[in-house]
């Protein structure tokens, strides 16, 4: 494992101050990069700090930010009011994971022949639309993903494997939504795998915490949030080790 450097990330993107982290191994690269996308809510400790274990792995990894600085955990309705309008417009989608992709590949020691995205909810739908019109992801792993329209011919040209998560009990990403969409891209000639976490609901990576931000028990959230959000810990880890072992695999360098 690799010591680590962290820092914040300032750029404009859609007439937005965004601010994203940016994590990478002490010493000289070249090292293979992450771009990240966060869920609706926001980027997050969660985001930052599977960009801090990817780097400790040996990546160079931004968790982008497409809220301007805001997380919105606790606040549905002010999340949905910022979120849907933008998946619903692909190019301001793709605008904003652009830049972010540019100012990861800007970064020092970065092997832009070795790049691999992750994304979580609308996060996902970011980093798919960049795959999808050409950022040469070498992998791509998307987790309870808001997902593009079902059309094969959008990814004939694409090289990717990809990994499609969620869980069994997601009533906003099913398994079979997952599942439809791997055989467009099966008909496309992807390698592409789905994963079902069992029991798993929408989220189930983010641990519950109180108004004043400490975490809380159990995995029931105490703050508001969608219907069908809840925490996992067992998958937590699961979904985390396949990203891993997906982005070794295709980098011939297990992790």
């Amino acid at each position: 494992m690799h010591q680590i450097i962290t820092s914040p990330v300032f750029y404009e993107a859609d007439s937005l101050k965004m601010v994203a982290h940016l994590a990478r191994p002490q010493g000289q690269g070249p090292w293979p990069a992450v771009l990240i996308g966060h869920d609706g809510v926001g980027l997050d400790d969660y985001q930052r700090g599977r960009a801090d274990d990817l780097a400790a792995h040996g990546y160079v990894a931004l968790a982008m930010d497409f809220h301007g600085g805001q997380n919105f955990f606790g606040r549905p309705d002010a999340m949905l009011a910022r979120t849907m309008p933008l998946l619903a417009d692909e190019g301001r989608m793709r605008a904003i994971g652009r830049v972010a992709l540019n100012v990861l590949l800007a970064t020092p020691d970065v092997d832009a022949s070795r790049l691999l995205a992750l994304g979580y909810g609308a996060g996902s739908r970011i980093v798919l639309e960049l795959a999808q019109t050409g950022a040469p992801f070498k992998a791509v792993a998307v987790v309870h993903p808001a997902l593009p329209k079902p059309d094969a011919d959008d990814w004939r040209d694409l090289n990717s494997t990809i990994l499609l998560c969620t869980g069994s009990e997601d009533p906003l990403v099913t398994p079979g939504q997952l599942l439809a969409f791997g055989h467009t891209l099966q008909e496309a000639g992807l390698d592409w795998r789905v994963t079902i976490y069992g029991g798993a609901q929408h989220a189930f990576w983010a641990r519950p915490t109180n108004s004043d931000g400490l975490l809380a028990e159990g995995s029931t959230h105490v703050q508001a949030t969608v219907p069908g959000v809840g925490y996992h810990p067992k998958h937590t880890e699961r979904a985390w080790r396949a990203v891993l072992d997906l982005f070794g695999e295709v980098l011939n360098d297990r992790c």
